[in-house]
């Protein structure tokens, strides 16, 4: 497998309805639990992964998708400043494909969030 030499960064805006078109991408037994709109798509969290879908260029068109297995994932953290000032909060994850960070603006609950994570990988 490729080292990632960079950390891959996503922002979630806020929680959204799971997209229709999810559905082509799950395998049997596979389903979709959560979604969250990323600055031009959506991040889904299933009960085996996280999907992000990445749409790129001026148009749009061409999109990429990340599957992150929740098996892959060692270890995560998770930064905010309080109920007060919570402007945004930062949630880290280690895996064995290298570091990501997803920054949640403050449209995205992080202790909803920490606890999708945490029944993905301690169930």
């Amino acid at each position: 497998m490729a080292e990632m030499s960079n950390v891959l960064t996503w922002t979630l805006v806020s929680k959204c309805p799971i997209p229709a078109d999810i559905e082509d991408l799950l395998v049997e037994g596979e389903v979709a639990t959560a979604a969250y709109r990323t600055l031009r798509d959506s991040a889904v969290f299933t009960n085996k992964r996280l999907i992000i879908r990445d749409s790129q260029g001026l148009t749009g068109k061409k999109i990429e998708i990340y599957s992150l297995p929740y098996s892959s994932i060692n270890m995560w953290s998770t930064e905010n400043a309080g109920k007060f000032l919570d402007f945004n909060a930062e949630v880290e994850l280690w895996t064995r494909a290298g570091h990501i960070k997803i920054n949640l603006q403050k449209g995205v609950d992080i202790r909803e969030f920490d606890k999708l994570i945490a029944n993905a990988l301690l169930k």
